[in-house]
């Protein structure tokens, strides 16, 4: 499994490294300083990599899926940045390094997060148009690319994030606890690993498994972080904090079983690949142990 998984993450570092310019013109140097920043500091890519094994679970080719991958870990980079901005979590360090804004300054540190997501998008849409006379090929990247808008967007990581802003200082039922963690986190995960599947050609009851899959994984993901986190982090509402820490790991166990087990309702599945998402998972859960 680690074998695959590091030639595929070399293979999008390599794709990424290429996606921005080394440097701009006088008026934007550092905002594609700022972008790089962010984007160079050591992260395990988890969404686009993802993408990428969902596309290779169904046979698709790995190449074609990039600019797609690329695009949602530019969209998850702009998050962190806007997110640790004093306006939201107000934090100083992400993955042992000064955040955007204490080096770059708030305004710098917004207009990056607002080049990543919009470069996501001319990715994206450059890609279109290189199949633009292959029906076939141009409906499987505007449905990946529409999948992904949603996952990102107000009816998904952004509502999620709004809904948790709002929920601050304020009691959380289980209710709205579940409605902030399905759209600020797993809404992105389960966008990727769906687009990974349109972008390999899956058919339809195909990427409903795949779906399915990164809808338990988001949450699975989301819950790990909130046992990991549970008290250290007063006063914010998570699942260990409504529900118990025993409870959360048995729902944790329960999602990832979940998310194992639609794994094989893939139809003309690539197994090797198929394996690899579900030790994802596990190893995913393993985080807490």
């Amino acid at each position: 499994m680690n074998n695959e998984i590091n030639r595929l993450k070399e293979l999008l570092e390599t794709y990424i490294a290429g996606a921005l310019p080394l440097e701009g013109a006088d008026g934007s140097r550092t905002l594609f300083e700022a972008m790089r920043y962010t984007l160079d500091a050591p992260g395990k890519r988890v969404r686009p990599i993802l993408l990428l094994l969902a596309c290779k679970a169904v046979n698709g080719n790995e190449n074609e899926a990039l600019p797609y991958a690329c695009a949602i870990e530019f969209i998850h980079n702009y998050s962190l940045i806007h997110d640790d901005l004093p306006a939201m979590d107000n934090d100083d360090m992400r993955r042992g390094k000064l955040t955007n804004h204490k080096v770059f300054g708030e305004a710098i540190a917004i207009l990056a997060g607002d080049g990543l997501l919009s470069a996501a998008f001319e990715l994206m849409h450059r890609d279109y148009i290189e199949y633009i006379n292959d029906n076939e090929a141009l409906q499987r990247r505007l449905f990946a690319g529409a999948i992904i808008t949603e996952g990102c967007g107000c009816y998904g990581m952004v509502a999620g994030q709004t809904a948790d802003i709002e929920a601050e200082g304020n009691p959380v039922n289980a209710e709205l606890l579940d409605y902030i963690h399905r759209n600020k986190t797993a809404a992105l995960i389960r966008s990727a690993v769906t687009a990974g599947a349109y972008l390999g050609g899956a058919n339809v009851s195909s990427v409903r498994a795949f779906t399915k899959y990164g809808e338990n994984l988001g949450l699975a993901f989301q819950i790990t972080d909130d046992i990991i986190d549970f008290g250290s982090e007063q006063g914010k509402a998570s699942y260990p904090s409504i529900h118990g820490l025993g409870v959360s790991c048995l729902r944790l166990e329960e999602l990832t079983d979940k998310a194992i087990s639609a794994l094989n309702s893939v139809e003309n599945a690539n197994e090797n690949y198929i394996e690899i998402l579900k030790d994802m998972a596990i190893e995913l859960a393993k985080r807490v142990v």
